[in-house]
Formats: structure tokens, C-alpha cells, sequence
């Protein structure tokens, strides 16, 4: 017997690749368990389902930075109780301290949808019960005939785990030029924001304000306190885009709409910009 149940949930997470850097990823994640019925004449409530395999999910890889623990490119370690990490990748060097809930490492030269599914497949299926014989994750990104672009972020502010340095979303965006859909705008800001790290400027910091890195000249120091603890992140400079504001979806789609008007301010833009998928904000200008 086979229980399947469809979009449990949407993992938005943060990697690293050796070719393109810091990338930001949302991917849906659809569940399979296969298995004899209980005495309640069930594989697993759907209710546990949510319960344990999405809580798992949850707390495992969603709004962390994922690390190819198996890639030459990285090194990684930890010291009372933070994640000091370097990774060299084509893009530049990539550094980062954060506790250790902000970090994820998959037992892999890569990642991607099937180093993280076995990977969540493997710490998952000694949580369900014996007559659960196999878990099946399938992970997906959204299907859009639009533009995209993969983003990374982090929220100081935030009382949740968006408050990670590291972690992202691939997402869509739609920009209405007096009303009319705009694939110019969004194709622009979609190669604008390809594989980007969004910084707020208030979080860049000089090279002797970190505590665990060594900072690189050629590119940009981020540092903050948040409530899971104190945060450091260097990114290549070509690799980034500092925002005066936070960088949280409101505000992102606000400062695109401002980018738009002020490069003509004859037109009225409507943007509407994702955070992941099914999620976002809208603006005007």
C-alpha cells in the first residue's frame, strides 16, 4: 500500500555550489510512504504525517545554508558551538559563522533535489512507525513560465528562522507597467538578481568588527546579533547587492517599484514580488 500526499510542504534553504556561489532555493516536497496497515487500518495518519515528517523537514534543512560536506571546495568546523565555514567557489570566496542551527551538512559532493531528499530520507524514516516499510521524499521546484531568479538573505529582526544570514528562496516576480505586463522589467531584474546575495547596508561591518573570519578586501563583511546568536558572512562583492532597507519581501518589492520609478517616472509600476512559493508582496510606484 502506498500513501502519497502532495505539496506537505515548501523547503526555502540556502546552498552552496562550486560553479555559481550562494545560491537560494524553494523546493515542494512531495511524500510517499509505503507500508502494511496499522490497527487502524492506516499506513500513517495524515495528520502524523504533518506532525512528524514536516516538523523533521522543518528542522533539518528548511531556512538553513545546505553545505556539500563532501566537496574539496569546502572547510568547515565547529568551536563552542559555532560554524566557522569557507567555501572557494567560482564566484569568490564564500565565508560564514553562524550557530550551529543555522547550518545543515549533506552528505554529498553537491546539492541539489536528490542529495537533500536522500539525505532527509535517511534521518526521517527512523521516526515512523514499524509498519512503515519506505519513505519516498520527492523534492520539486515550482513550474513557472515566467522569470525567476535565486535570492539569499538575512533578517536581523526577525523572532523566527528567517533571522539566519544565509538562507534564500527561489521566486518568481511580475512587473505591470501602466497595467500591462512587462517581460522586459521582469526579465532585467531576474538576470539582475541571478544567484544574488541581498545585504542590508546597515549589517556591513569593517574587517576588525569580525570575530571568527578573516576578511576579504575584495569583498563585502556582514555582521550581526539576532536572537539565535551573533551572525558573520563574507561575500564576493560581484556577488552581492546592497539595499538600504531590509530585505524582507515587503521591502524588496517597495524597493523595486522605487528603482523602476525612478528611472522613469512617467509610467505607474505594480510589482509583485515572491518569497518562495505561493507567498509574497505587492507594490506600487
Amino acid at each position: 500500500m502506498i500513501l502519497f500526499v502532495r505539496d506537505l510542504t515548501v523547503i526555502d534553504f540556502s546552498y552552496l555550489c562550486e560553479k555559481r556561489g550562494m545560491l537560494g532555493e524553494s523546493y515542494i516536497v512531495d511524500v510517499e510512504l509505503h507500508g502494511d496497515l496499522d490497527d487502524v487500518s492506516m499506513v500513517l495518519d495524515f495528520s502524523n504525517v504533518k506532525k512528524v515528517i514536516k516538523k523533521a523537514i522543518d528542522q533539518l534543512v528548511d531556512h538553513k545554508l545546505a553545505l556539500p560536506a563532501q566537496s574539496a571546495a569546502l572547510q568547515s568546523g565547529i568551536s563552542a558551538s559555532t560554524h566557522v565555514l569557507r567555501f572557494e567557489s567560482q564566484r569568490g570566496v564564500i565565508q560564514m559563522a553562524a550557530p550551529e542551527q543555522a547550518v545543515v551538512a549533506i552528505p554529498a559532493a553537491k546539492i541539489d533535489e536528490h542529495s537533500v531528499s536522500d539525505y532527509l530520507q535517511q534521518c526521517i524514516k527512523p521516526l515512523l512507525p514499524a509498519n512503515v516499510e519506505k519513505l519516498v521524499l520527492s523534492l520539486r521546484a515550482e513550474q513557472s513560465s515566467g522569470f525567476y531568479y535565486h535570492y539569499s538573505h538575512g533578517l536581523k529582526k526577525h523572532d523566527g528562522n528567517c533571522q539566519r544570514i544565509a538562507h534564500g528562496h527561489r521566486s518568481t516576480i511580475q512587473i505591470y507597467t501602466d497595467n500591462m505586463l512587462s517581460p522586459r522589467l521582469n526579465k532585467y531584474w531576474c538576470e539582475r538578481w541571478q544567484d544574488i546575495y541581498l545585504g542590508t547596508a546597515e549589517d556591513l561591518c569593517q574587517p576588525q568588527q569580525l570575530q571568527h573570519l578573516t576578511a576579504d578586501n575584495d569583498g563585502y563583511n556582514f555582521h550581526y546579533q539576532a536572537a539565535q546568536g551573533w551572525f558573520e558572512l563574507t561575500m564576493p562583492k560581484k556577488h552581492c547587492e546592497i539595499i538600504s532597507c531590509d530585505t524582507t519581501v515587503e521591502c524588496l518589492a517597495e524597493y523595486i517599484a522605487a528603482e523602476l520609478k525612478q528611472l522613469d517616472n512617467t509610467k505607474q509600476y505594480k510589482v509583485v514580488a515572491y518569497e518562495g512559493v505561493g507567498k509574497g508582496a505587492v507594490a506600487f510606484s
